[in-house]
Protein backbone atom coordinates (compact mmCIF):
# COMPACT_ATOMS: atom_id res chain seq x y z
CA UNK A 1 0.00 0.00 0.00
CA UNK A 2 3.23 2.23 1.05
CA UNK A 3 4.76 1.73 -2.35
CA UNK A 4 1.13 2.33 -4.83
CA UNK A 5 0.61 5.29 -2.47
CA UNK A 6 4.05 6.81 -2.95
CA UNK A 7 3.40 6.03 -7.01
CA UNK A 8 -0.51 7.75 -7.06
CA UNK A 9 1.00 11.07 -5.25
CA UNK A 10 4.71 11.09 -5.94
CA UNK A 11 5.26 9.57 -9.20
CA UNK A 12 8.01 7.22 -7.53
CA UNK A 13 8.45 3.66 -7.41
CA UNK A 14 10.27 2.88 -4.38
CA UNK A 15 11.18 -0.77 -5.43
CA UNK A 16 13.32 1.32 -8.27
CA UNK A 17 15.13 4.16 -5.95
CA UNK A 18 18.08 3.44 -4.80
CA UNK A 19 19.35 6.04 -3.23
CA UNK A 20 16.45 8.45 -0.82
CA UNK A 21 16.75 8.83 2.56
CA UNK A 22 15.32 8.07 5.65
CA UNK A 23 14.71 11.78 6.28
CA UNK A 24 13.04 12.26 2.81
CA UNK A 25 11.25 9.29 2.77
CA UNK A 26 10.00 9.56 6.02
CA UNK A 27 9.06 13.52 5.30
CA UNK A 28 6.88 11.86 1.84
CA UNK A 29 5.24 9.31 4.12
CA UNK A 30 3.61 11.90 6.33
CA UNK A 31 2.34 13.69 2.99
CA UNK A 32 0.83 11.32 1.92
CA UNK A 33 -2.89 12.30 1.29
CA UNK A 34 -6.08 10.94 2.36
CA UNK A 35 -7.10 10.19 -1.81
CA UNK A 36 -4.12 7.23 -1.90
CA UNK A 37 -4.57 3.74 -1.27
CA UNK A 38 -2.51 3.97 2.36
CA UNK A 39 -4.35 7.81 3.36
CA UNK A 40 -7.86 5.75 2.40
CA UNK A 41 -7.00 2.76 4.91
CA UNK A 42 -5.61 4.91 7.39
CA UNK A 43 -9.05 6.84 7.22
CA UNK A 44 -11.77 3.61 7.63
CA UNK A 45 -9.13 2.19 10.60
CA UNK A 46 -9.32 5.64 12.39
CA UNK A 47 -13.46 6.58 12.25
CA UNK A 48 -15.54 6.82 14.78
CA UNK A 49 -18.29 9.00 13.85
CA UNK A 50 -21.31 6.84 13.84
CA UNK A 51 -22.81 8.53 11.08
CA UNK A 52 -19.93 8.21 8.51
CA UNK A 53 -19.21 4.41 10.26
CA UNK A 54 -22.76 3.58 9.10
CA UNK A 55 -22.40 4.73 5.28
CA UNK A 56 -18.95 2.11 5.23
CA UNK A 57 -19.32 -1.02 2.97
CA UNK A 58 -19.17 -4.55 4.34
CA UNK A 59 -15.11 -4.29 3.33
CA UNK A 60 -14.05 -1.15 4.92
CA UNK A 61 -16.59 -2.64 7.93
CA UNK A 62 -14.42 -5.77 7.75
CA UNK A 63 -11.32 -4.36 7.69
CA UNK A 64 -11.95 -1.49 10.58
CA UNK A 65 -12.83 -4.63 12.43
CA UNK A 66 -9.86 -6.18 11.86
CA UNK A 67 -7.97 -3.66 12.70
CA UNK A 68 -9.35 -2.98 16.20
CA UNK A 69 -9.19 -6.24 16.72
CA UNK A 70 -5.65 -6.59 16.41
CA UNK A 71 -4.69 -3.61 18.40
CA UNK A 72 -7.08 -4.54 21.09
CA UNK A 73 -4.82 -7.84 21.48
CA UNK A 74 -1.26 -5.71 21.28
CA UNK A 75 2.16 -5.62 23.05
CA UNK A 76 2.49 -3.68 25.82
CA UNK A 77 3.92 0.13 25.56
CA UNK A 78 7.52 -1.07 25.75
CA UNK A 79 7.69 -3.85 23.75
CA UNK A 80 5.85 -1.43 20.92
CA UNK A 81 8.41 0.89 21.35
CA UNK A 82 11.14 -1.84 20.69
CA UNK A 83 9.28 -2.92 17.57
CA UNK A 84 8.66 0.76 16.42
CA UNK A 85 12.82 0.94 16.71
CA UNK A 86 13.12 -1.88 14.34
CA UNK A 87 10.68 -0.64 11.99
CA UNK A 88 12.54 2.47 11.48
CA UNK A 89 15.84 0.87 11.36
CA UNK A 90 14.44 -1.37 8.59
CA UNK A 91 13.25 1.43 6.55
CA UNK A 92 16.28 3.47 7.57
CA UNK A 93 18.48 0.55 6.25
CA UNK A 94 16.24 0.04 2.92
CA UNK A 95 16.60 4.25 2.49
CA UNK A 96 19.48 4.93 3.27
Amino acid sequence: MVESSFLEQYGIRLNQVDDMSWKEFSALLHGISAETALGRMVNIRAEEDKEILKSFTADQKAERTRWRTSQATQIDEADMEKEMENLEKMFANAFS
